[in-house]
């Protein structure tokens, strides 16, 4: 029995290393941003201008982001005009259909009546000139303009009810720090379905007014 669990144990050893390790290898682009402020729960960041290709999805929260995934990783498989495969990029940002509130996010998913929104960021080698056409309707390319948004981080499964948690915790802490927020919330995935749970990198973005000679105290 003893044995058993040392192999085990060995062999849980050996997979975690094997995963950090490889994050670290196959790196993956991010979009541009700097960090203006950084409290204890939260920072503020600053995002240059995103393409992203996106899709909508009338679903619930959990299935939205799956489904999604696999007509935006068709795209970038090589389903476009030039047959060309794009890079993948983190995260990937799902965020609340609503046709008056941009995307912000690389994938990004939001809620309503008319579904989500799931976005994938594109590699900044790309303009929206240069980026290979999308053959399947559904993908829409797009160009996220430069935004100011909180961002609360933390790790774990993707499930609705764990977002809203977190989300809720966000709103109390720009609430208490009177930081105004515009729009819909970004819940922005960095790892792929395989990664396991507790080394997921999860992200909830906020849209905010900020200036950075604002203190927050």
């Amino acid at each position: 029995m003893n044995k058993v669990r040392f192999n085990m144990k060995f062999i849980s050893t050996i997979v975690i290393s094997f995963l950090i390790l490889n994050g670290e290898i196959m790196a993956i682009e991010e979009p541009k941003f700097k960090v203006l402020t950084a409290k204890e729960n939260y920072e503020i960041r600053e995002y240059d201008p995103i393409l992203v290709a996106e899709t909508k999805i009338n679903g619930s929260f959990d299935e939205s982001g799956n489904l999604a995934f696999r007509i935006l990783a068709d795209y970038i498989f090589g389903n476009n005009v030039s047959k060309e495969k794009i890079e993948m990029t983190a995260p990937v940002a799902q965020k609340q259909n609503s046709e008056k509130i941009e995307m912000t996010a690389p994938v990004s998913q939001v809620s309503s009546d008319e579904g989500y929104l799931v976005q994938f960021t594109m590699p900044s080698k790309y303009t929206m000139d240069t980026i290979p056409k999308p053959v399947d309707p559904r993908v829409l390319l797009k160009i996220i303009p430069s935004k100011k948004v909180a961002v609360l981080r933390y790790s774990g499964f993707w499930s609705e009810e764990k977002y809203k948690e977190k989300l809720a915790m966000l709103r109390k802490n720009l609430l208490e720090d009177k930081i105004k927020t515009m729009g819909e919330p970004v819940f922005a995935r960095y790892n792929p379905p395989f990664q396991l749970w507790f080394l997921r990198r999860n992200e909830i973005w906020i849209e905010v007014e900020y200036s950075p000679s604002k203190e927050i105290k």
